[in-house]
């Protein structure tokens, strides 16, 4: 699920930011941006925002401003420029045309920057963490948002999926007899009059409406419809349960699909399945 927080914190003369972003995935996949002095503080990160969220490639960003902050760059300008020279003076004495780059100034002025004087870990870690659960509950706050929206389309796209499995309920019962007509249709276009009661042909029509019966398939249907309903309702996390429930429907659907042996269920299978892969879509990003 897609959601951003942003919170900051005053330290002293700096400024601490943390920003939080995700975008859909089916796992957690957290990346954190901090200063490199800090780095001992990722661990505390991962464990907050894994409080927050279960699903989704996190990235968390923690950056510093103020006094020898992100935004001011120290260098000691003066050595850079002596390695400048030096620099020349030994391109000139070896025959090298000597023609600097921005690329290369840059390079010197790194090479010359000065230490960072950020405060200790220890004395951000606190503030660190408070930013970051400020910044983590709007991050929350934006998924729910999107939640409650998708939980609005699951419920739409239930309804949806309980009208065809009406239409197929109410179609089933209708096969037996119409493969029985079609049967004695094509017996007597064949030249061969069989009574309906005729031994064989009753033994047909029978094992017919056993391959094709799907009274079992419709009741796990139903069932499962129930617990997804129920689940999307529910507290808590349910992405992993959802995609289960789903696998069973599709399980349930497909079986139908292929017991029904009629045009009509066959019609509404395929539309059962197109939504059901729209709800697998979306669930796939839902926690």
């Amino acid at each position: 699920m897609t959601g951003y927080g942003r919170a900051s914190a005053p330290l002293g003369t700096h400024t601490i930011t943390v920003q939080v972003s995700s975008v859909n995935r089916k796992t957690l996949d957290l990346t954190v941006k901090l200063p490199r002095e800090w780095e001992s503080l990722e661990t505390l990160v991962g464990e907050l925002v894994r409080q927050n969220a279960a699903r989704g490639k996190v990235h968390v960003e923690i950056e510093i401003t103020g006094k020898n902050g992100a935004d001011e760059i120290d260098w000691d300008e003066a050595a850079a420029a002596a390695l400048f020279k030096r620099l020349a003076l030994f391109s000139a004495s070896r025959g090298v045309d000597f023609k600097p780059t921005p690329e290369l100034l840059l390079t010197l002025l790194n090479s010359q920057r000065k230490g960072s004087s950020l405060p200790d870990v220890e004395a951000v870690e606190s503030v660190v963490a408070d930013a970051l659960g400020e910044a983590l509950t709007a991050f929350s706050g934006m998924r729910a948002k999107e939640g409650s929206a998708l939980l609005a389309d699951f419920i739409k796209r239930l309804e949806v999926i309980a009208r065809y499995v009406s239409v197929i309920a109410t179609r089933a019962p209708q096969v037996t007899p119409a493969y029985r007509d079609a049967l004695l249709k094509r017996l007597r276009d064949a030249g061969l009059e069989l009574d309906v009661n005729d031994e064989r042909v009753l033994r047909e029509i029978a094992l017919f409406a056993d391959r094709c019966d799907i009274t079992e398939e419709l009741t796990r249907l139903r069932s499962h419809f129930d617990q997804f309903a129920t689940l999307l309702k529910s507290n808590g996390e349910i992405g992993r349960k959802s995609e289960f429930i789903l696998q069973e429907i599709g399980r349930e659907v497909h079986t139908i699909g292929s017991k029904a042996n009629d045009l009509e269920i066959s019609k509404n299978v395929i539309e059962l399945k197109n939504e059901l892969e729209r709800i697998r879509e979306q669930i796939a990003n839902v926690e």
